[in-house]
């Protein structure tokens, strides 16, 4: 990344608490070049970035899964066009459970089946360790976190793994992503989903098997590949006009995000970094 004079002001950034500790991270990265910038970041949720986007009191929204259909006619309505979407990370959300546990792997079917009540993929109800072929822990109950409503992670958990399913009522809702992983950390039985970037000593990722019946494990090469069934780009989506040139700063943001740098920032976060071609594509678009 090559510093440019002209940049000040202030960054606001309101939106995923999945991306909140990279953005946190790229702040300071970016301050080093830029000392007088004052970048904001709150991280409640991927639902508050677009809201935050319309009414202009950030200028960048980070999401963990795509923006909705009414999110972006809300934006749309509000400024005349769409907002644009940046692709930053690559994530394997995973499917973690308690570092004790011995379980091989899980398919697709099962995690919809120990989520969901309403098991769109067919399966049968799987609430007790024994039904995983854990004969040790049998007669277990499986301890289920998860994220709230708010969060992009839940919304893109309940599309991919639960086939637009609901939740059980038992799972236990965590405000961010780390919460989730300390209470598997902590519970033994324990299992849940957050973005691999969480990831800690205490829990382990899961593989998952996905309609090949093979298991993959959530790697970059195999989130790249589609071969881990649970992988997806971690975006931002930001105000540009079409036509015009994104805002200075909010531009300057986003080259050093997408940048040799920026993405190394990706890696010891542990996500994983977008392919060079796909971040050259983006800086371009976003600089015409």
């Amino acid at each position: 990344y090559k510093s440019v004079s002209g940049v000040s002001g202030n960054l606001n950034s309101i939106g995923s608490d999945t991306l909140n500790n990279l953005m946190t991270l790229w702040a300071e990265g970016f301050k080093k070049s830029y000392p007088n910038v004052n970048v904001q970041i709150e991280g409640k949720g991927s639902s508050t970035a677009p809201p935050a986007l319309i009414e202009g009191t950030a200028q960048i929204g980070p999401m963990s899964r795509l923006m909705k259909a009414e999110e972006i006619d809300a934006f749309e309505k509000k400024h005349g066009y769409k907002p644009t979407e940046v692709k930053v990370a690559v994530d394997a959300l995973a499917v973690f459970a308690n570092k004790d546990n011995p379980l091989k792997g899980v398919t697709m079917k099962q995690i919809d089946s120990i989520f969901s009540k309403t098991r769109k993929k067919g399966g049968e109800d799987i609430s007790d360790w024994g039904q995983l072929g854990l004969d040790a822990w049998k007669g277990r109950a499986i301890s289920l976190y998860g994220r709230n409503s708010a969060s992009g992670t839940y919304g893109f958990f309940q599309e991919h793994a639960l086939s637009k399913g609901d939740y059980k009522p038992t799972v236990k809702e965590q405000p961010g992503s780390s919460a989730v992983v300390q209470g598997i950390g902590a519970d033994q039985y324990g299992i849940g989903y957050s973005g691999i970037g969480y990831k800690t000593s205490s829990v382990r990722a899961l593989p998952i098997a996905g309609e090949d019946g093979q298991f993959y494990d959530a790697t970059y090469e195999n989130a790249l590949s589609g071969d881990y069934p649970l992988a997806r780009f971690l975006v931002v989506y930001v105000n540009k006009k079409p036509g015009e040139s994104l805002d200075k700063l909010t531009l300057e943001f986003l080259k050093f995000a997408l940048s040799k740098e920026g993405q190394t920032i990706v890696e010891k976060d542990g996500y994983f970094p977008v392919p060079k071609e796909v971040a050259d594509e983006v800086i371009g678009s976003l600089s015409k």
